[in-house]
């Protein structure tokens, strides 16, 4: 008689205890409950991913009740304003795509989640909440009611990383100590040796090796037979299915030739494919871990900000900021850690870290936290907590900035992947009924080694290891990308479209001019006062070249995205920006212009005489081979005749373009089948670095960081951009080489396997083998295509 299991958790129901409802079976009135809820919200999705994914909820009465500390709660929290709470919760049991869908569907069940984000790896997950709808102990109770209780421990909360579980560890341990001492047993059969101690004691040394290969059958290879258990049941079939397989049948095939003497079995090879095979999956464990820590912690994050120290004004890295610092932050500009408000009033837009466009008014006093970004005049604020990387890192890879596109090579991965079990037993099954007709040892031999031989890790791996050591050699070279997806689409470029002001043209060598009415000292202290706030190319280069003068309290400070910054300083109104934003007729020039105009009375104008990045000419007539070149400027046509004698001919010009004219720009090519890489300096170029396929943002050291954007490109190293285009295209190449490497592996190995010339602890041993080779070669071949960089 067959046992009934909950329809929720999976668990054998015993006959009294059985619960019927809605004609679906549960072990108990918790489960019921359960499914009830998400009945009652319409979340029965929850069952169609896996079959039973839930676990049964835990009575947690009074267990949560010192989330009525207010103290308590604030030290849990990872962002706290007025009307938005943002808490990161450990959840051990979330362990496949039911736990993710129903988690981040959370919303559905309390109306004040706005939404919830889970980060599979680290079982965590973020939840925005309302505080005033929800608190926080009601949003425990709730993820404890449907299964999801979290663990939340007070004293280490502060260490961000969870403990790395040691068990495979203990099963690799486990797994050496079986096989050396099975093998050391097992030799006098190997030579035959027909001793009189032999003949006496075979049966008592089989009867041993059989008990020491026992624990690592039943514990260090479990695993294996979770995971296979976990595949069948959600109906799907992963590749440890026939791994399992392949382990089970020797161990029985051994048992079967101890007990009617036949011989000793296979117990030498099932120890050490156990043992080899753990080996590669702590190899493999090692590399990801490896390369996470990379991405998440690297401290040549590319934002700086600016220090306050002894009323001097310096660049310092982000990264470099303790706890005490002053810090200027400009309009525009990211808050990059969580601080005190110094200056007298601000708004702070928190839209990046909460998905609410609407800024939130601060005052002298308030604290601030890190990810929000400034939105009016000049402020200082003393820092709190020095800045942490992954937060920051955090922020730039959401979801919310994330770009949508094909990935064929990632789709071949999954199909692969997909079919690649299937096939494989079906080979296996084949295989082992030709040969059971002609040589029955050799026939289970066969079966074995074409289950374990014949790995898809290789495959899988290919992609991920060759795009992380890309992402890794990239940002040692200074352009710093958000993730591997970028590197991905770089490789389909067919369009570049450049910004002028701040992207090909640097403000560190331009000569600037006066021309108009004098300016006395106060106005021109006046205007410098007015400049400190903007974070514009043309605003910051104009501050460092007006001569030091006192600074003055600004009040109404605004500055209008591609047109200029307008306040009112001691009851003077300062206008500064282009000429129809100071109220004067535009006319033609050679140059770029920023006008002045005080109490609506205009002044004068300083020209610039642009500096063109160094390589310019070089760099566009490299890329003009290949990519389809224009430029996009704000400016007038006043340097069109020095752009066309520096860039290729063909290169499109298009000037006085404001920022939503830049975004159209660039949907039209995109409709139009382009693939367009836009190259901006972050500002006024945000939109069309969030619309195009990749955007790249050049940073003079200068906090300019956007989250539209997909990379950061360090100023010094632009007239390098063709190589790193070239380079991205050469990854994909890595990618298919490694792609056709690993299928040549598979293809030899199943044919020494069917044809029975494969023992299984051989397959065993290549198999991680073929991991380490794959890993090695797109590592080689990567760092090979890196050499070719010059500096």
């Amino acid at each position: 008689m067959s046992t009934q299991n909950c329809f929720h958790c999976g668990l054998d129901i015993v006959k009294k205890d059985e619960i019927v409802f809605d004609e679906k079976h549960f072990c108990c009135n918790g489960c019921k409950t359960v499914y009830e809820i998400f009945s009652l919200n319409g979340l029965t999705d929850y069952y169609s991913f896996e079959k039973a994914p839930g676990a049964t909820p835990t009575d947690s009465n009074g267990k949560f009740d010192f989330l009525d500390n207010e103290e308590i709660v604030n030290r849990l929290l990872d962002f706290k304003e007025d009307g938005t709470h943002i808490v990161s919760l450990y959840i051990p049991h979330i362990h496949c795509s039911s736990c993710i869908w129903i988690l981040e569907n959370l919303n559905r069940l309390s109306v004040g989640i706005s939404s919830s984000q889970v980060n599979f790896y680290e079982k965590k997950v973020r939840i925005i909440f309302n505080p005033f709808s929800v608190s926080l102990k009601q949003i425990v109770h709730l993820l404890n009611s449907i299964g999801y209780e979290p663990y939340i421990s007070l004293e280490n909360y502060e260490n961000k990383k969870q403990k790395v579980s040691r068990d495979l560890i203990y099963k690799i341990g486990v797994a050496f100590f079986c096989f050396g001492n099975v093998m050391l047993l097992s030799f006098p059969e190997y030579f035959e040796v027909e001793e009189y101690w032999l003949n006496n004691y075979r049966g008592f040394f089989r009867w041993l090796v059989f008990a020491l290969a026992l624990p690592s059958f039943l514990y260090s290879a479990s695993g294996y037979y979770v995971s296979a258990f976990k595949s069948i049941r959600a109906g799907l079939l992963n590749i440890d299915i026939p791994i399992a397989l392949g382990i089970v049948v020797m161990f029985v095939r051994s048992t079967f030739d101890i007990v009617f003497g036949y011989g000793q079995g296979f117990f030498d090879s099932l120890t050490g494919l156990v043992f080899f095979m753990l080996l590669g999956k702590l190899f493999q464990q090692k590399t990801y871990n490896f390369l996470s820590f990379e991405r998440d912690f690297k401290s040549y994050f590319p934002i700086a900000v600016t220090k306050i120290s002894n009323s001097a004004e310096t660049s310092v890295p982000v990264y470099d900021v303790k706890a005490g610092d002053r810090l200027l932050i400009r309009n525009s500009e990211l808050i990059p850690v969580d601080g005190i408000l110094m200056s007298n009033a601000t708004e702070i837009d928190y839209s990046f870290v909460t998905g609410e466009a609407q800024p939130i008014a601060k005052k002298s006093g308030d604290k601030i936290y890190a990810g929000g970004r400034q939105m009016g005049s000049v402020i200082e604020m003393e820092v709190l907590s020095s800045v942490s990387q992954s937060y920051l890192t955090q922020l730039w890879s959401s979801d919310v900035f994330a770009k949508k596109g094909n990935r064929d090579y990632k789709t071949l991965t999954d199909t692969i992947s997909r079919y690649f079990t299937p096939v494989l037993l079906l080979i296996a099954a084949v295989s082992l009924s030709i040969w059971i007709f002609i040589d029955t040892i050799i026939a289970f031999n066969v079966f074995t080694a074409v289950l374990i031989v014949a790995c898809p890790c290789a495959l899988a791996l290919s992609a991920p290891f060759t795009l992380g050591n890309v992402l890794r050699i990239m940002g040692n070279r200074k352009l710093y990308l958000k993730n591997a997806t970028v590197i991905e689409q770089m490789a389909k470029i067919d369009t570049i479209v450049f910004d002028k002001t701040g992207t090909i043209t640097t403000d560190k060598k331009s000569a600037i001019k006066y021309e108009g009415e004098a300016i006395d000292t106060k106005e021109l202290a006046f205007i410098k006062t007015l400049l400190r706030g903007s974070n514009h190319p043309l605003s910051r280069r104009l501050y460092d070249f007006l001569p030091a003068a006192p600074l003055f309290q600004v009040d109404d400070f605004k500055e209008v995205t591609g047109k200029g910054v307008q306040g009112i300083i001691d009851g003077t109104l300062i206008k500064i920006g282009s000429a129809s934003f100071v109220g004067k007729d535009a006319e033609a020039s050679g140059h770029t212009l920023v006008h002045v105009s005080i109490n609506r009375n205009y002044i004068g104008r300083y020209v610039f005489d642009n500096q063109y990045r160094e390589g310019l000419r070089d760099l566009f007539f490299e890329l003009g081979k290949n990519y389809n070149l224009k430029i996009l400027s704000g400016d007038n046509e006043g340097e069109r005749e020095i752009l066309q004698s520096l860039l290729p001919q063909g290169t499109e010009l298009v000037f006085n373009q404001k920022p939503h004219q830049k975004l159209a720009f660039i949907e039209k090519l995109q409709q139009e089948g382009k693939n367009v890489m836009m190259v901006g300096d972050g500002l006024n170029d945000a939109g069309a670095l969030a619309q195009s396929n990749v955007g790249i943002s050049i940073s003079e050291n200068v906090n300019v960081f956007s989250p539209a954007c997909d990379g950061i490109m360090d100023a010094t190293q632009f007239k390098k951009l063709g190589w790193f285009m070239r380079f991205s295209k050469n990854t994909i190449k890595t990618i298919k080489m490694s792609f056709t490497l690993s299928l040549l592996y598979n293809v030899v190995g199943l044919s020494f396997a069917v044809t029975g010339k494969l023992e299984p602890l051989v397959a065993a041993i290549i198999m991680p083998l073929s991991t380490v080779t794959i890993i090695s070669f797109v590592t080689l071949m990567s760092n090979y295509y890196a050499r070719k960089f010059k500096n």
